[in-house]
This record gives C-alpha cells, structure tokens and sequence, in this order.
C-alpha cells in the first residue's frame, strides 16, 4: 500500500513511522522541513492529568501515555540513537488559596480514580523542590508524568522512518483530490498518486483545498475546524539545575532538561496565523517562571520559539476518515496535547488506513463532526 501524509510536524512524521513500520510505503510532503512548525515550540510535557480538560480528551491522554515507553524503544531501536525521556513527575503549585483548594479538589479526584499522587504542604514542597519560591503553599505530584524532548524525538523519527523506506519531500501542497488509484496530492513539485492521503497539516489542513470527485475544489472556511493558536516558548541556561520535576503553575510550566535547559512556556493567543515572538509573551514567561524559581532570574536568556498550534472549539483532535472524499484521513487539532498524543494517534491511523478498523475513542474524533 502506498501513503501520502501531508504535513511533517511531529503527527505526520509519527503516522509516517508507524505506516512504515507495518509495510506501507510512505511518502512525506511539507513546505518546511520535518519539525519546522509548532513541533519546534513544545517542551513534550506529558501530563494527562493536567491537561485532560475535558474527560474525553483525559481518556485519550492516559492511553497514550501508556504508550509511550514502548513507543520510545522501538523509536530508538530503528533511530539508532536515543531521545531525552523522562517520567520524572509533574509538580503543580499554588501560592492562593483558591489555587490550594484547587488542588485539593484535584487530589480527591487522583485518589477516586486511584492514581498515584501526594499532595504537599508548604514546608513538605521544599524537601523536594529547594530551589521553589516561598509564596508556594502546597503542591501536588503526580509522579507518572513527564517530558519528551520534541527535537530529539523529531530526529528519531525522521531518522527511523527514513531507514524503513520512507520518502520526504519539501513543496508546497496545492490540492488533495482523488485519483483511480485512491488519492491524488498535488504539490509545487508535480503530482502524487496513492492508495490514501493522510491530511497531518496542522493549524495549515483547512487552508489545503480538498476535491472529492469532479466539484470544485473546497475553498477557506471562514469557520475553519482547525485554528492557529499561537504558544510562545522560551530556553534559559542555567548553572545547576533548579527543578527535579516539570513544575505546572499559574502563568507557566517549567521543564528542565538535561543538558542544563530549561524551558518556560507556553502562551495562548489566538492572533492567526501570526508566529512572531512579541516582547509581551516573553516577559509574562519569564515573569511567572522567576516567581516560582527565583534562581531563573540568573539565568541565561537563549532565545525563544513560536509555534502554532492547531485548535479546535471541543478540544478534541480530528483524527479518522474522511466524511467527504474517500481514501482521504485525517490526523489534526491536536492544539497543546500533540507530543502527548502521538503514539496514539499514530497506531489508530495506521489501523484505520492499512486495515479499516477504527479503535476505540475514534468515534469522539470522527471529522465528520467538523464538517471533514
């Protein structure tokens, strides 16, 4: 069977893999480099827990999590080279009390569900965390969460996809339509013909006109199912690490990596498809991030990154089959949770492309419910 997948951020490389991996022959097409988009701005976190919004997207979240161990060895194995994991825990903070009651209600919900947590007081946090600001009153662990380095698994991916037979391509997609075969992609660089297309464009998917049969072809919807959101990321240097754990609190996270990193993210803003770092992010960012660790404040500011992130109005991905051109699928919205949902999304696209079969969970994401 042969794959085209149309986007090269971290979903697209991803879905790639794991086609490749079950035998297809995959064909990758973006107008950037693999990992160029918002990929290049995610600090990994893996934090179902905290970013499972709503219970749909929390179910989705701890399944893929679940995945990830598994997904990372075989990543490495063909890679031939490892990725900076870890399962180190997430600490959220508070410094109010509405935050502390917060976190509470959030501690009886962890135990309900009988997942691993504790929560600390304020004396108890600094046993663990020295380096914390004294205005945190308590905290809560939750010590199955931790970080993947977006830009060393980017590379593992490329890098074992390529090794199973996969092509990348940089040219701008004009047009996805069908073909006899199944599906035509039609780029800057000429056509491409293949048994199916997987749309992985991101915040970019509603911009890329689809043509099912012989109608014209799709134009912009000025409600698109997919949005630009932009998330301003920002690297410090430090010295000595300040942090064991990625820290989550009110204005920010915290990762710190192993090479002596530390990244502070992430800004929300929807402002199109505008990925200009502004003065304003960056200073929220480093504002918050020195309020929790004030040992930041000598820290070496290397740059910042933006990204945009595809959102949807649920929340939820759009991953599945295509209600309006066969052969068509689709593996988008995954706004902040990406990185996170990668392993799952990989393996349900690859089921549903290579055998028909649409796992469970598929039907919250269907893009039918958007209009796709």
């Amino acid at each position: 069977m042969k794959v085209t997948v149309v986007g090269a951020g971290i979903i697209g490389c991803a879905v790639a893999y794991e086609l490749a991996q079950r035998g297809a022959r995959v064909h990758v097409i973006d107008s950037r480099a693999p990992g160029q988009g918002a990929t290049r701005a995610s600090a990994g976190i893996l934090a179902p827990y905290i970013e499972g919004h709503v219970p749909s997207l929390l179910k989705l979240g701890v399944r893929s999590l679940a995945l990830y161990d598994e997904f990372i060895q075989r990543v490495t194995a063909d890679a031939g080279f490892g990725v900076e994991y870890s399962r180190c825990g997430t600490l959220q903070v508070a410094a109010a009390d509405a935050e502390t009651f917060r976190l509470a209600a959030l501690a009886r919900e962890l135990a309900q569900a009988r997942v691993v947590h504790r929560l600390f007081d304020k004396d108890e946090v600094r046993e663990i965390e020295p380096d914390l600001s004294p205005s945190v009153h308590s905290a809560l662990l939750i010590p199955s969460h931790g970080y993947v380095v977006a830009d060393s698994l980017m590379r593992a991916l490329v890098a074992g996809a390529t090794r199973r037979g996969v092509v990348f391509e940089t040219a701008v997609v004009t047009q996805v339509g069908g073909a006899a075969t199944g599906a035509c992609v039609h780029t800057s660089n000429g056509r491409i013909e293949s048994d199916a297309a997987v749309m992985a464009a991101g915040s970019w998917s509603p911009l890329i006109p689809v043509r099912a049969g012989l109608e014209a072809a799709s134009s912009r919807n000025p409600h698109p199912a997919v949005r630009p959101v932009r998330g301003q990321l920002v690297r410090l240097e430090v010295e000595r690490p300040v942090a064991r754990h990625v820290l989550w609190g009110p204005g920010c996270y915290v990762v710190p990596l192993q090479d002596g990193g530390v990244l502070v993210g992430a800004t929300v803003e929807n402002v199109g498809f505008d990925d200009r770092p502004t003065a304003a992010g960056v200073r929220s960012l480093l504002n918050a991030a020195t309020s929790w660790f004030p040992a930041l404040e000598n820290a070496v500011f290397a740059g910042a990154r933006v990204g945009l992130r595809p959102g949807t109005d649920d929340e939820l991905p759009i991953v599945g089959a295509s209600s309006t051109m066969p052969s068509l699928f689709y593996a988008t919205g995954h706004f902040r949770n990406g990185i996170l949902l990668t392993p799952l999304t990989a393996s349900l696209v690859a089921d549903l492309v290579m055998d028909g079969h649409e796992g469970p969970g598929m039907e919250m994401m269907r893009p039918s419910r958007a209009g796709l």
